[in-house]
């Protein structure tokens, strides 16, 4: 298979996504919003946490799978909405669709990308899950709602972190507004106000009317996750929408223990924010998680090749979590626990833009494509 033989590493996804993207597309996906220090901060989070490996263990035989929402998966991976994803590349949607549906994970669509939902579906043996931002009333949610249920996926989510469009300098100073968002304006600000008005009752609605199982993405405190599960809320997301929206934020990893104890097993809790590596997953199920969402990795495989590609990261990201749970002693995610992990000092250096990336995947060269 070609992607087997040219894709080795996962840092070999990013060196080709920046060769094959225009700098607004690029810094797009790459960047954060204003000084970038959220961003910065996700990883911080990951890296202030050390593996304690236990030894003299059997670990012929390791299994990565996890449950997501009740149905087992290859690994309890969600493919992150990300809006604006035809950008990358030209099958839009139904590009991370596909190649999760051949992989063995979820899928979550953003409603701000292309195709639209039912097109999506289609094109997938079972679709996965849905993520809406709200650009109507209620009526228009409702009619969302169901039109979800129709086509077949399995779970909602509302991102709650967006009540307020954030600011991406990297875009504003180039004035390049992505695709979602040129459909976001398009559509005029009272459109966009019904995001800045949803609240709790909204949820209740949703709740009353539907009994898809609901998620909320971008809550980051346990005060919310409290609230969320009093609602009957089935997923409480962590995120900080990859720090893309508020600027100085915690990094989600740092949220998701105070986050697992508010919610008493009650709803599942997953999480994004700076995950870019197997060992990334591995640290986030040993704090409780029970699934990973993928963002900036997703973006990158699809923009250096596609579903092939994307397919290919997925399996990749496997082996490296395979290869830390027997080096850390154990042979499923479900023996991983907080006795596994250390807090330790992040390794110090200067992070943001391109260092960060060089952090995550020491071997990446960019000095050649004029970042």
């Amino acid at each position: 298979m070609y992607a087997e033989r040219e894709y080795m590493t996962l840092h070999e996804f990013v060196q080709q996504a920046r060769i094959n993207l225009h700098q607004n597309t690029w810094d797009y996906l790459a960047g954060g919003s204003e000084t970038e220090t959220t961003q910065v901060r996700n990883r911080l989070a990951l890296e202030s946490l050390a593996f304690r490996p236990r030894v003299l263990r059997d670990v012929s035989s390791i299994d990565p799978s996890g449950d997501v929402l009740g149905e087992r998966k290859r690994l309890p991976v969600v493919l992150a909405p990300i809006g604006s994803v035809e950008s990358f590349t030209p099958e839009g949607g139904i590009a991370p669709a596909q190649a999760a549906d051949q992989f063995g994970c979820d899928h979550m669509l953003s409603s701000a990308c292309e195709p639209g939902l039912e097109e999506v579906a289609k094109s997938v043996s079972k679709p996965s899950m849905y993520q809406l931002y709200v650009r109507g009333d209620r009526a228009f949610v409702e009619d969302v709602g169901a039109r979800v249920i129709e086509a077949g996926y399995r779970s909602f989510c509302f991102t709650v972190d967006t009540a307020v469009y954030s600011r991406r300098e990297r875009d504003i100073a180039k004035r390049y507004l992505p695709r979602g968002r040129q459909r976001a304006w398009a559509a005029g600000e009272n459109a966009r106000l019904y995001q800045a008005a949803l609240n709790w009752s909204d949820v209740e609605n949703f709740k009353s009317k539907f009994k898809i199982p609901l998620a909320l993405k971008g809550i980051m405190t346990a005060e919310d996750a409290r609230i969320a599960v009093e609602h009957g809320v089935e997923v409480v997301y962590v995120s900080n929408h990859g720090g893309r929206q508020l600027d100085h934020g915690r990094g989600a990893t740092d949220a998701v223990r105070e986050i697992v104890d508010a919610v008493e097993g009650k709803a599942e809790v997953w999480v994004d924010g700076g995950y870019m590596r197997g060992l990334d997953m591995v640290k986030a199920i040993a704090l409780g998680a029970n699934a990973v969402g993928l963002g900036r990795l997703q973006g990158f495989a699809l923009a250096a090749g596609g579903i092939p590609a994307l397919v290919r990261a997925l399996e990749i990201f496997e082996n490296e979590v395979i290869s830390a749970l027997g080096l850390l002693g154990v042979t499923s995610l479900a023996e991983l626990n907080s006795s596994h992990l250390a807090a330790v000092p992040p390794v110090p250096s200067t992070l943001n833009g391109i260092t960060l990336l060089n952090r995550i995947y020491p071997h990446l060269d960019l000095s050649d494509v004029g970042y």
